[in-house]
């Protein structure tokens, strides 16, 4: 029977291959086919796993939120030391340095990845901003937050930390960096389908043993992770509770 997989979009373009090449590893650890199926747009992507398309998401909190609480499916490993910060960055040449420079009718602008977005917008509490008194836009990429930034096209944008980092050197330079923030407590997940649910340890086993390869190191390197540990449900569901807290 083949399974097929997807990856939330917000990893950098630059590690596409890497996601390719794992496929093609795990295809070879399950013994069977595995479909890798890569989207620009989360809604398109979320609609897709709602309609059960997927027995395998690489999911980002928001959304390991609704797989699990929705469709079912089971939190089984996350990436070692690759926690979800949120990053708010301006224009390099503006005159704003901190959030509290940021003005009422300030324009923002955003992924759908809401829970991004809401950190975002929690972090702009200190400059007495909210949705009331701002403009956000909604893009489909980090590159193109990056470009209306660029572009003076917004004031602010939100980008997931691994998003902004992957940026080109060129991008960056054209940019600062807010705020940042820490809470630890937040990542993505590797989630498998109800279906699936006998061959969790199977998938544990050697999935945490990757880093421990020289074959499974160098898929990781493609993917930029050091590599996975086991989630437990209790861990899934304190993330799953911080999460909901944040969009509420």
């Amino acid at each position: 029977m083949k399974l097929n997989l997807t990856v939330s979009p917000d990893f950098s373009p630059d590690h596409i291959s890497g996601w390719f090449i794992f496929n093609t590893w795990l295809q070879r650890q399950l013994d069977r086919p595995v479909h890798l199926e890569l989207y620009d747009s989360f809604e398109a992507q979320r609609k897709d796993i709602q309609d059960g398309k997927y027995d395998l998401v690489y999911a980002n909190p928001f959304d390991a939120s609704m797989l699990v609480r929705e469709l079912g499916f089971k939190a089984i490993v996350r990436p070692i030391s690759k926690s979800d910060e949120t990053v708010i960055a301006t224009h390099v040449d503006t005159q704003y340095n901190c959030v509290e420079d940021l003005q009422p009718n300030s324009r923002l602008v955003a992924t759908s990845d809401p829970d991004v977005t809401r950190i975002g917008m929690i972090m702009l509490e200190p400059a007495d901003l909210d949705g009331s008194n701002t403009a956000l836009s909604t893009v489909d990429t980090y590159v193109i937050v990056a470009k209306r930034l660029i572009n003076n096209e917004a004031d602010a944008g939100f980008f997931l930390k691994d998003a902004y980092d992957d940026l080109s050197e060129l991008i960056r330079k054209q940019m600062k960096v807010l705020v940042a923030s820490e809470i630890s407590d937040v990542h993505h997940a590797l989630l498998v389908s109800p279906e699936l649910e006998a061959l969790i340890p199977q998938f544990q086993d050697f999935l945490v043993s990757m880093q421990n390869d020289p074959k499974g190191q160098g898929v990781l390197q493609s993917m930029d992770l050091e590599g996975w540990e086991i989630m437990t449900e209790e861990q899934t569901e304190f993330m799953i509770d911080l999460i909901d807290t944040l969009i509420d």
